[in-house]
């Protein structure tokens, strides 16, 4: 009985720990520049505001995803993580984003496990969060399993978002719209 309460202790404070990392590395940073865009880290709820519900909502709820590829999705997503680079200035992201949430929301994909960084229009944050990553266009969507890079989705897709996604999650030949 000892045993049991102490593997119980063990264990909650365990997993008490991993969501607290997982809330410190997934903070939300995001905030208005001088000319009303958002830079830094986002979710979902940075949209909730105006000006960017407007486009947010509009695109979110007029999507109409194709629902078996949506369900195929679902078979590859675990160890799926992704980071994405988005401008609410960027016409291109204001479509996409909105869709990305609702395809990978609709797919179970465990938001913890994507981080959006909103980038200025010279796709930069004041704490250089794009170093490394080669953005040129926005949205971009970096596909990661066990830490490697699988995919990127890059503005916008070849065939539908949910198309696109899948052939990279699922390790399939795949190249975004700009890489020929």
């Amino acid at each position: 009985m000892k045993k049991t309460i102490l593997l119980i202790a063990v264990l909650a404070f365990v997993s008490c720990g991993t969501q607290k990392n997982i809330a410190v590395k997934k903070a939300v940073t995001a905030k208005k520049n001088n000319r009303g865009d958002l830079v830094g880290i986002a979710n979902k709820n940075s949209f909730m505001q105006a000006p960017y519900q407007t486009w947010f909502d509009r695109n979110f709820t007029n999507y109409h995803m194709d629902a078996s590829t949506v369900t195929e999705i679902k078979k590859h997503l675990k160890g799926v993580t992704v980071k994405g680079f988005m401008g609410t200035w960027c016409g291109d992201s204001k479509r996409q984003t909105p869709r990305f949430y609702k395809i990978m929301e609709a797919a179970g994909f465990n938001t913890n496990n994507l981080e959006l960084v909103t980038v200025n229009r010279s796709k930069r944050t004041p704490d250089n969060l794009q170093e490394g990553f080669h953005i040129i266009r926005v949205p971009t969507f970096i596909f990661y399993k066990k830490g490697k890079e699988i995919g990127r989705f890059v503005e916008r897709p070849r065939e539908t978002v949910e198309k696109d996604i899948l052939k990279i999650v699922s390790g399939k030949p795949y190249k975004h719209y700009y890489d020929r």
